[in-house]
C-alpha cells in the first residue's frame, strides 16, 4: 500500500448508510451468502477483507446497486467525497439462460422454491453441470475498481461492498441471479410459461408435437420442446407415448385391466375357530366339557346338517362330573 493516503486518518463518519446487520464473527446467514463470502475469502486477500468488514458494520457504504454484470456502490472514506465502487462478474447471455431455465423448470424441486423465493442448495450444482457457475471461480473473474487512492485490489472499500453484497443476498437471493443476468420477474415469468401455468393456475394441454418438432426448438432445447414449445415435467416422459383416443378410453374404462375369475376367493377357515381363540370357558358355565361340545355342534353347524337327537338329548342329559370336566367326552 501507498504511504500518505486513506490509511493516515479515521474515515468520515456517515449517517443513514448501509449498516451490515452482522455485528461480530461472520456475515451471511443463508447459504448462498455464506457461500459468497467463503469464495472470497478463498481468495486469500488478507487483512484487506478484515478492514471491510469494519467498515461494513460502520455503515461506510453509503449505496449498493446491483445489475446485470455489474454492481456499483459508493464508499464514505477519510476523504469527503465517496469513492465511487465497481464489481463486474460476467453476465450470461440469453441462450445460456434458455438452457438455465429449460433446467429449471423440467423439475418440479427448483420450480416449487424458486417460485416461492427460495434459491435451494442444489441451484448451484445446476449451474455448474450446465456450464455456467453461479460463483466465480478465480479472483480474476472479477473486474473490481474503485476511485481510493489506494493501489491494493481489492481494497477496504472493494471488501466492504463484497460484505455488504452479501448481506444483500440475504435479504434477496435473486440479486444473485440479477448479477449473473436475470432479474427475478424475468425469470420467475419464464419458469411460469415454461410450467404450463396460466394466471388462473390451470395447466396447459400437454404437447401435441412429436419428436421432430423437438429438434426444431433450437439447440439449447432439443430434445425438451414441442412445435417450439419446451417440454418440461411429466411432459418429457409421456412425449414419445402413442395418441389415445378420448372415445376409445372413456368404452373400457368400467373394464377390469385383467380378467377376473368366475367366483371371488373365499377364506377357508375352521368352523371353531372362534373357540380356539377364546380359550376353555370356566367352571361356572360348563367348563372344557362345554367347550367340546360347541366344537361337535359347529362343525355339524359347517356341513349345514343338524345335530342328531341322541347328539342333542346327550348334551342335554350331560352329568354335572362331565360339565366339570372334558374327559368324559374325550
Amino acid at each position: 500500500m501507498s504511504p500518505g493516503f486513506d490509511d493516515y486518518g479515521p474515515p468520515v463518519r456517515v449517517e443513514g448508510g448501509l449498516r451490515a446487520r452482522s455485528t461480530r464473527g461472520a456475515i451471511g446467514q443463508s447459504w448462498w451468502s455464506r457461500r459468497f463470502v467463503e469464495v472470497l475469502e478463498s481468495f486469500a486477500l488478507g487483512s484487506r477483507l478484515t478492514r471491510g468488514r469494519a467498515y461494513a458494520r460502520r455503515g461506510q457504504v453509503l449505496r449498493l446497486d446491483v445489475t446485470p454484470g455489474t454492481v456499483t456502490a459508493e464508499v464514505q472514506g477519510s476523504r469527503p467525497r465517496p469513492y465511487p465502487v465497481r464489481i463486474g462478474l460476467a453476465a450470461y447471455p440469453e441462450k445460456t439462460w434458455r438452457r438455465i431455465e429449460a433446467e429449471l423448470a423440467g423439475q418440479a424441486f427448483f420450480s416449487a422454491r424458486l417460485l416461492a423465493g427460495d434459491l435451494p442448495a442444489e441451484l448451484e450444482e445446476l449451474f455448474a453441470e450446465t456450464g455456467a457457475p453461479l460463483f466465480p471461480a478465480a479472483i480474476g473473474e472479477l473486474d473490481q475498481s474503485c476511485g481510493c487512492p489506494d493501489f491494493a485490489v481489492p481494497c477496504k472499500h472493494l471488501a466492504a461492498t463484497f460484505y455488504l453484497l452479501a448481506e444483500a443476498f440475504d435479504a434477496d437471493p435473486f440479486h444473485l441471479l440479477h448479477w449473473r443476468g436475470r432479474s427475478r420477474a424475468d425469470l420467475l415469468d419464464r419458469l411460469r410459461t415454461l410450467r404450463g401455468a396460466h394466471p388462473g393456475g390451470a395447466p396447459e394441454p400437454a404437447a401435441r408435437g412429436g419428436p421432430e418438432s423437438a429438434v426444431n426448438a433450437g439447440p439449447e432445447l432439443a430434445g425438451n420442446a414441442t412445435n417450439g414449445v419446451p417440454v418440461v415435467g411429466a411432459a418429457r416422459a409421456l412425449a414419445g407415448l402413442r395418441a389415445v383416443e378420448p372415445d376409445a378410453e372413456l368404452d373400457r374404462f368400467w373394464l377390469a385391466p385383467v380378467a377376473l375369475p368366475d367366483r371371488p376367493p373365499t377364506l377357508a377357515t375352521g368352523p371353531e375357530l372362534l373357540l380356539r381363540q377364546l380359550g376353555p370357558p370356566g367352571a361356572a358355565v360348563g367348563g372344557p366339557g362345554l367347550a367340546e361340545r360347541l366344537r361337535r355342534a359347529y362343525r355339524e353347524f359347517g356341513r349345514g346338517e343338524a345335530a342328531s337327537p341322541r347328539e342333542s338329548s346327550s348334551g342335554e342329559a350331560a352329568s354335572p362330573r362331565e360339565s366339570s370336566s372334558g374327559e368324559a367326552e374325550r
